[in-house]
């Protein structure tokens, strides 16, 4: 089972100021950056499951198991455990959205099986938490929660364990070989081993920056919005901390905002939108997955998070207007533009005008000095 990644949907890819490092802070022994992007060998597999998990755009996957599809067989089967020895190749490897669905879609509770990770793991915690945050968020309006199971099982290995342990034993055999035809096979499986462990490097091309371009709402996205319209309605909305909810948020944009249109531009799931004038900038908290591409690139720092997240989006989502403008068409080019006050032409022109008046006093003056 192999990692792959999805080089479009990373927020990486859409700017060089993404400060995102979530991959590489939950998978430092399999992931780094290379050239601003997440970079990874050919043989990591199920090790670096929690990538997936964590990645708020999906951009990682992993081959042979698909978190979506994993979602509606587990409602359909009668197994109510999710564990790495029966039916995930890692419990990481499911969102805190997937979590909150799969307790919500099901009649029964949900147990998670820890007994395979270590407790003094950074796995272990980050699995934890996970499940921490989705109880937390499940508490505020239903009454469902997931459950744990931190006891020891007794149940074999998967076959594929095994036969991971055979390839590895295969590799380092290939000298003992006296054949020539074994030292020839065995030196072929030693050379893809060799490539395999080689960092992939992952680039940005034109087909790249056209999938880019495209504003997608992550599945684990879609599939929290279809379990909400099931759950019942609560009688109060909470309001929860912005810190403790790590998959979306709230936010208001203050008075330093200057219209460049990058944030709404540069989101990758369209939550940050504007109309035809770019005359206002709409938000939309049930379409942010909180990657905080929007705050990485607003140079003047304009985007803020609201202090707490209100569960009422959940249930009665909200366009939210955040700033409004005025536009105005400017006197030079005719071209709409943010009007501040002061003559009515916008920052282009005004450049030009600026740079038109430099040349011509310096013409003047070269004039006089030759004169």
């Amino acid at each position: 089972m192999g990692l792959h990644f999805d080089v479009s949907a990373c927020v990486r890819a859409t700017s060089k100021f993404s400060q995102c490092t979530k991959c590489v802070d939950i998978c430092p022994d399999s992931i780094s950056l290379v050239d601003n992007l997440p970079s990874f060998s050919l043989s990591t597999g199920t090790e670096a499951a929690a990538c997936v998990g964590v990645c708020p755009t999906e951009a990682f996957a992993l081959s042979d198991f698909s978190t979506t599809e994993f979602f509606f067989s587990f409602l359909e089967s009668k197994v109510r455990l999710i564990s790495p020895k029966i039916n995930v190749p890692c419990i990481s490897v499911l969102s805190v959205e997937h979590l909150i669905s799969l307790a919500l879609a099901s009649d029964e509770k949900i147990t998670i099986d820890l007994s395979s990770y270590d407790e003094d793991s950074l796995l272990f915690e980050h699995i934890e938490n996970r499940i921490d945050e989705a109880n937390f968020v499940l508490s505020s309006f239903s009454k469902k929660q997931l459950s744990t199971n931190h006891i020891a099982s007794k149940e074999p290995k998967k076959e594929n364990e095994s036969e991971s342990e055979d390839e590895v034993t295969s590799r380092r055999s290939f000298l003992g070989n006296a054949s020539l035809e074994g030292v020839v096979k065995h030196k072929k499986a030693f050379d893809d081993a060799v490539d395999e462990d080689e960092l992939q490097k992952f680039e940005i091309d034109a087909s790249v920056i056209s999938k880019i371009k495209d504003k997608n709402l992550p599945n684990k996205r879609k599939i929290l919005f279809t379990t909400l319209k099931r759950a019942n309605i609560p009688d109060i909305f909470e309001v929860l901390p912005e810190e403790e909810v790590s998959f979306t948020s709230q936010k208001f944009v203050d008075e330093s905002c200057t219209n460049c249109q990058i944030c709404y531009r540069i989101c990758p799931t369209g939550a940050l939108s504007s109309n035809g004038k770019f005359s206002l900038i709409h938000f939309d908290a049930m379409l942010c997955v909180k990657c905080r591409l929007c705050h990485d690139v607003c140079e003047p720092d304009a985007i803020q998070l609201q202090s707490g997240f209100e569960i009422k989006e959940f249930f009665e989502p909200t366009q939210r207007t955040l700033a409004t403008f005025n536009i105005k068409r400017c006197n030079e080019c005719g071209n709409n533009f943010t009007y501040t006050g002061g003559e009515q032409t916008c920052p282009r022109c005004a450049v030009e005008e600026e740079e038109a008046m430099f040349l011509h006093d310096n013409a003047i003056r070269m004039r006089g000095e030759e004169e």
